[in-house]
C-alpha cells in the first residue's frame, strides 16, 4: 500500500452492548492501530444516535490518548457550529498540552444530529453560515494572533493544533483550499461529489503556514475477513444496522427479513448508495480495492471505517488490512 492508512472509529454501540463496552473497544482499536502502523485514529461528533458513542468527542480522545503512547488522535470531526470556537480551542489546547504532537482537529459544519437535537444543543439554525469565520477565529486561538481582542485560549494559545476541513461538497473543498488546510472528504457515507470536490480543492489550493501543498484524505469503508463469505455477511449485517438507525430512529429493532425488505425498497437503496465506496472481502481483495480507490479519489491518505457489528470482527479487520498493506509495526 503506497498511501498512509488511518482509521475513523465510529465508536459503535453494538446490539446488546453498553457505551462503556464501546469505549473499551475504541481503546483496543487505537492500541491495535498504534502497534500495527496506522497513521491516526479519528472520532466523529454525533448526537442522539443510540448506536454511536462519540458525542463528547474531546472526552473520548482524552480517554484513548491516556491508554496509548504515540498514535495521532483527533476529531473527524467536531461539528463547529454546535460550539463556540473558544471552547473548542480550550478543549483541544488541553489535549495537545497533555499529549504533545498527537492531536488533530477536523472541523465540519453539519449538525451531526436531527432538527430536534439541534434545538436541544441550543444551536442557531443559521450558525452554519458563519462556519468560515468560526474556523478563522478558532485558528487564531490556537496559532495566534487572536481575532477577538483581549481573548486568549488557555490552554490553547501557541499549541498549533493542526486543523483539517471535513466535507462532502464543494463548499468544504473551496474553504480548505482558500485557507491552505488539509481536506478530508466523507466518501465513506456521502460519495457523490468526491471527484469534483477533490479537483476543486487541488486546483484552488493556496499554501499556508500549516500546509505548503494540498493534502486529501478520503474516507472508505472496509470489512476485511478471513473468508469472502464472512465479509459479505458482515456487510449485510452492517446495512441492517443502518436500517434500524435511519428507519427505526435507533430504537426500533427490525428482524433480518424486515431489514432486507427495506434494503430492497427504493427508500432502502439510499443505505446501499451511502456505502458505495466499500472494500469487502479477504485481505488481498480489500487491498486491491483500496489501491484502485486511492487513485480514483486522487488521495494522499485513506481513512478507513472498519465496518462490523462486533468489536472482535472490527479488530480482526484492522489487523488483516495492516498485514496485507505492509504497515510498519511499532
Amino acid at each position: 500500500m503506497t498511501l498512509p492508512l488511518s482509521i475513523l472509529d465510529l465508536a459503535t454501540i453494538g446490539k446488546g452492548q453498553t457505551p462503556a463496552e464501546s469505549f473499551a473497544g475504541s481503546v483496543a482499536m487505537a492500541q491495535s492501530a498504534e502497534k500495527l502502523g496506522y497513521r491516526r485514529v479519528w472520532y466523529a461528533e454525533h448526537h442522539n444516535m443510540s448506536s454511536i458513542a462519540s458525542s463528547a468527542t474531546s472526552v473520548l480522545i482524552a480517554h484513548v490518548a491516556a491508554h496509548t503512547e504515540s498514535i495521532r488522535l483527533g476529531a473527524g470531526g467536531v461539528m463547529l457550529p454546535n460550539h463556540s470556537p473558544l471552547t473548542i480551542a480550550e478543549q483541544f489546547g488541553t489535549l495537545e498540552t497533555l499529549h504533545p504532537g498527537r492531536i488533530d482537529l477536523g472541523l465540519g459544519r453539519a449538525p451531526g444530529s436531527d432538527q430536534n437535537t439541534m434545538r436541544a444543543l441550543r444551536r442557531d439554525p443559521m450558525s452554519a453560515d458563519s462556519f468560515p469565520q468560526d474556523v478563522l477565529e478558532l485558528q487564531g486561538y490556537l496559532t495566534g494572533p487572536t481575532r477577538i481582542q483581549g481573548v486568549e485560549a488557555t490552554p490553547g494559545k501557541g499549541t498549533n493544533v493542526p486543523l483539517y476541513i471535513l466535507g462532502s461538497s464543494l463548499f468544504g473543498a473551496r474553504l480548505a483550499a482558500q485557507l491552505g488546510l488539509p481536506y478530508a472528504f466523507a466518501s465513506h457515507f456521502a460519495p457523490n461529489a468526491l471527484k469534483d470536490a477533490v479537483a476543486v480543492y487541488r486546483r484552488e489550493f493556496k499554501p499556508s503556514a500549516q500546509l505548503d501543498a494540498p493534502h486529501v484524505i478520503a474516507g472508505v469503508n472496509v470489512i476485511a475477513a478471513d473468508s469472502a463469505s464472512e465479509a459479505q455477511e458482515m456487510m449485510q449485517a452492517t446495512k441492517r444496522a443502518r436500517v434500524s438507525l435511519f428507519f427505526g430512529g435507533g430504537t426500533r429493532e427490525f428482524t433480518d427479513d424486515e431489514a432486507d425488505m427495506i434494503l430492497d425498497s427504493p427508500q432502502g437503496q439510499h443505505v446501499s448508495q451511502m456505502m458505495t465506496y466499500s472494500a469487502v472481502g479477504t485481505p488481498d481483495v480489500v487491498l486491491d480495492y483500496l489501491d484502485g480507490f486511492g487513485r480514483h479519489a486522487d488521495a494522499d491518505e485513506l481513512i478507513v471505517a472498519h465496518q462490523s457489528t462486533g468489536t472482535d470482527a472490527r479488530l480482526r479487520s484492522v489487523q488483516l488490512l495492516a498485514e496485507v498493506a505492509g504497515l510498519a509495526r511499532v
